[in-house]
C-alpha cells in the first residue's frame, strides 16, 4: 500500500510538472504568435500600388512623367482603374464590341487610334450615357455641339447615340482642334474643356501644354485618365485583370433597313423584323421615342440577327490578344 502511495505521488509530481511545462509553453508560445501576428498579419489579398512609367506614348508622343504633378497625376488615375475592378472589367467586354466600330472611324479620319480611349473615359462605352449636363452617347457631345458637328438631334432622333455617326463627328471635331493647337494632348484637353477654354488659358498663362495649366479639377484629371486606361488596356495582367475570352461581349451581327418614311409604332415595326421593340431600341439607342419622324432623311435602322441574340454559342471574337489569358 505504502508502494502505491509513493507511486501515485510520484506521478502526480510528474503530472504537475508536465502540466506546468506545457502551459508555460502555451503561454509564452502565444505571446511569440501574437507578436509574429501583430508584426506580419496574415492578409487574404494584397493591395500594391501600381508601378507609374517614366513615360507614356500617346499618339506618336512620349509624354515625360518624371515631373512630380505628372507622376502623381498618373498614380491617382492608374490606381483607379486598377482597384475599381467591377467597372473596369466591364470596360473591357464593352470594347471587345465597341472597338471594331470606333477604330475604323478613326482611322480613315486620319485621327490617332489612341483616341478610343478618350470615348472609354467619357461614356465607359454606353452610347446611351448621359451626363447632368446632358451630354449624351459614347461621346458625350452637348446637343449644339453635336449639331455643329453634322449630327440629327430632334425629337424622335438623337444621333449623338449613333456609334458610327457619333464618331465620325466626334473625329471632325478632333480634326479642327487639331489644326488649331497641333498637339494631340492638347486636343484631347480640349474636348474636356472646349477650345475656347483652353486658348484662354493659353494665353493668360502663358503656357502652350494643357498638360502644365492650372485648369478645373476635372480637366486637370482627364489627360491622366486617358493615360491611365491606355496602360491597362494594352497590359491588363499587369495591372491584375485576368479576362477569358468566353466572357467578353461577343459582335453581334446585324442587318440595315433604310427607312425613308415615318413610322408610327415602332414596336410594331420591331414586330415585323422579327425582334422585340427592346432589342429595336438596343441596337438603334439614337432613337429616342416610340415613332419616327424622318423629316425628309432617310436613317438606316439595324435589326439584330436572332441566331446571335444567345450565348449558347459562346463568345469567340477577341479583339486584342493583349486582353486575355488562354
Amino acid at each position: 500500500m505504502y508502494a502505491i502511495k509513493s507511486l501515485n505521488k510520484l506521478l502526480s509530481i510528474i503530472l504537475a510538472a508536465a502540466l506546468a511545462a506545457a502551459l508555460s509553453f502555451i503561454f509564452f508560445g502565444s505571446k511569440d504568435a501574437k507578436r509574429e501576428a501583430q508584426e506580419r498579419p496574415l492578409v487574404s489579398s494584397l493591395t500594391v500600388s501600381p508601378a507609374i512609367p517614366a513615360q507614356v506614348n500617346f499618339c506618336g508622343q512620349a509624354i515625360d512623367l518624371s515631373r512630380y504633378d505628372r507622376h502623381e497625376g498618373l498614380d491617382r488615375e492608374l490606381s483607379s482603374f486598377t482597384y475599381l475592378h467591377a467597372t473596369t472589367m466591364l470596360l473591357f467586354k464593352r470594347a471587345n464590341r465597341i472597338f471594331p466600330i470606333i477604330e475604323p472611324i478613326l482611322k480613315r479620319n486620319g485621327i490617332p487610334d489612341d483616341f478610343k480611349y478618350l470615348a472609354v473615359i467619357e461614356s465607359s462605352l454606353d452610347p446611351k450615357a448621359s451626363s447632368v449636363v446632358r451630354a449624351t452617347g459614347v461621346w458625350q457631345f452637348m446637343e449644339a455641339t453635336g449639331r455643329q458637328y453634322g449630327l440629327t438631334i430632334s425629337a424622335t432622333v438623337d444621333e449623338r447615340s449613333h456609334v458610327e455617326k457619333s464618331t465620325a463627328a466626334a473625329c471632325r471635331y478632333l480634326k479642327d482642334a487639331y489644326a488649331k493647337y497641333g498637339s494631340w494632348m492638347n486636343v484631347a484637353a480640349s474636348y474636356n474643356a472646349g477650345m475656347g477654354r483652353i486658348s484662354g488659358e493659353q494665353s493668360r498663362q502663358d503656357v502652350d501644354d494643357a498638360m502644365d495649366m492650372w485648369l478645373v479639377e476635372e480637366t486637370l484629371r482627364y489627360p491622366y485618365r486617358i493615360l491611365a486606361v491606355k496602360l491597362v488596356f494594352e497590359s491588363p495582367y499587369q495591372y491584375g485583370f485576368v479576362i477569358n475570352p468566353q466572357m467578353l461581349y461577343k459582335p453581334i451581327r446585324t442587318r440595315d433597313v433604310p427607312v425613308k418614311s415615318d413610322i408610327a409604332d415602332l414596336a410594331a415595326f420591331a414586330r415585323s423584323q422579327g425582334v422585340t421593340y427592346a432589342d429595336l431600341k438596343r441596337f438603334n439607342p439614337w432613337l429616342r421615342d416610340r415613332k419616327l419622324i424622318t423629316a425628309g432623311k432617310t436613317f438606316v435602322i439595324q435589326i439584330p440577327d436572332p441566331e446571335d441574340l444567345h450565348y449558347d454559342r459562346p463568345n469567340s471574337y477577341v479583339h486584342s490578344s493583349r486582353w486575355v489569358v488562354n
